[in-house]
C-alpha cells in the first residue's frame, strides 16, 4: 500500500485494487494414485492376454473348432428359449401377484405374499426336479368334486415333459422375484398421479397400463435386466435334468474328447457375448423410457 498527497485533505493512503485472473498462479489437479492404478490394471490385462496367447492349455484350435458346431449352437438355441419363456411367463405371473401384494384385500395380499415367500425359499434346483418329478409324487390327477368322487383323471407320466418341467420351474421361481421388482417400481411412482387420474374418471385399467407403469418402468429395468441376464447364467441348472441346453451339451463334448479347457472357453465365451446384447437392448429401453426425466 502507498500514500499519496493531497494538499487539500493531507496524507490518503492508496489502496491495491482487487487481483485479476492473470495475477494468480493456476495449479492443475495431480492425481498419482489414478496414474498408478491406471498402470497397475494395464499390466495386468497385458500378463492376461500373454498367459491366454501363449498358455498351450487353453487350446484355443478345438475351442474355433467347437464354438461354432452344430450340436453347440442347437444347445445355444435351447438356452436362448428357456430364457425367453421363464422371462416371459415370469414377469407375466409376477405382474400379477405385484398387484395382488398392492390390493385393498388383506386375503389376496396374503395369497401373494405367501406364494413370493415359498419360492424365494426353496432353491432353484430343488423345484425343478420336483417338477421334473411330478408323476412320481402324483401317478393320477382326478378333477371332480373336493374331497369327492372324480369326474375325470388322466396319468401324469406324460403330461411334463422335461422341457416342460424346466420351463414351468424357471417361470414360477422368477415371477416370485419379478413380483418384488414390480410392486417396487409401482411403488415408486406418486400417489398423487393415480389419485389425479382418478379425479379425471380415468379407468383404474387405464391408469395402471397408460400413467403407472410408463412411470415405474424406468426403476423397473434396471433391476428386470439383471433378472433376465441371472436367469439366462442360471438356465444351465437345468443340466441336472439332462435337457440339452449349452452348458450341457458342453459337458458332452469335453466328457468324450476330455478337452474340458477350451470346451469351457466356448461355453464362457457365448455367455458373455449374449449378456453383451442383452445389455446393450437395456440400455436402449432405458434411455426410451427415460425421455422427459433425463437430461
Amino acid at each position: 500500500m502507498s500514500v499519496t498527497t493531497d494538499p487539500a485533505v493531507g496524507a490518503v493512503p492508496e489502496r491495491a485494487g482487487p487481483a485479476g485472473p492473470e495475477t494468480l498462479t493456476i495449479v492443475p489437479a495431480r492425481h498419482p494414485w489414478r496414474w498408478v492404478a491406471t498402470a497397475v490394471v494395464v499390466v495386468l490385462l497385458a500378463q492376461l492376454v500373454h498367459g491366454l496367447v501363449t498358455n498351450p492349455v487353453w487350446d484355443w484350435g478345438t475351442f474355433a473348432a467347437f464354438f461354432t458346431a452344430d450340436s453347440i449352437l442347437k444347445a445355444l438355441g435351447v438356452t436362448v428359449q428357456l430364457t425367453v419363456y421363464g422371462t416371459v411367463l415370469g414377469f407375466a405371473l409376477g405382474l400379477v401377484l405385484a398387484l395382488l401384494r398392492l390390493s385393498g384385500s388383506p386375503f389376496l395380499r396374503a395369497v401373494a405374499f405367501g406364494y413370493v415367500w415359498a419360492f424365494r425359499s426353496i432353491p432353484l434346483i430343488v423345484q425343478l426336479l420336483f417338477w421334473f418329478n411330478l408323476s412320481v409324487l402324483y401317478r393320477r390327477l382326478d378333477f371332480g368334486i373336493p374331497f369327492g368322487p372324480g369326474f375325470f383323471s388322466f396319468d401324469t407320466r406324460d403330461m411334463v415333459s422335461s422341457m416342460g418341467a424346466a420351463v414351468l420351474g424357471l417361470a414360477l421361481h422368477q415371477a416370485a422375484y419379478a413380483a418384488e421388482i414390480v410392486r417396487a417400481g409401482v411403488l415408486s411412482v406418486d400417489p398423487g398421479q393415480r389419485e389425479a387420474a382418478a379425479a379425471l374418471g380415468i379407468p383404474r385399467l387405464r391408469q395402471l397400463r397408460r400413467i403407472v407403469l410408463p412411470q415405474a418402468m424406468r426403476a423397473i429395468l434396471p433391476n428386470a435386466a439383471n433378472e433376465v441376464i441371472s436367469l439366462f447364467k442360471g438356465t444351465s441348472i437345468v443340466s441336472v435334468m439332462a435337457i440339452g441346453e449349452l452348458f450341457y451339451q458342453v459337458q458332452v463334448v469335453y466328457g468324450r474328447n476330455t478337452r474340458v479347457i477350451p470346451l469351457l472357453m466356448v461355453a464362457t465365451v457365448w455367455y458373455v457375448l449374449l449378456t453383451t446384447v442383452l445389455s446393450v437392448l437395456q440400455h436402449y429401453v432405458e434411455r426410451r423410457y427415460a425421455r422427459g426425466a433425463a437430461r
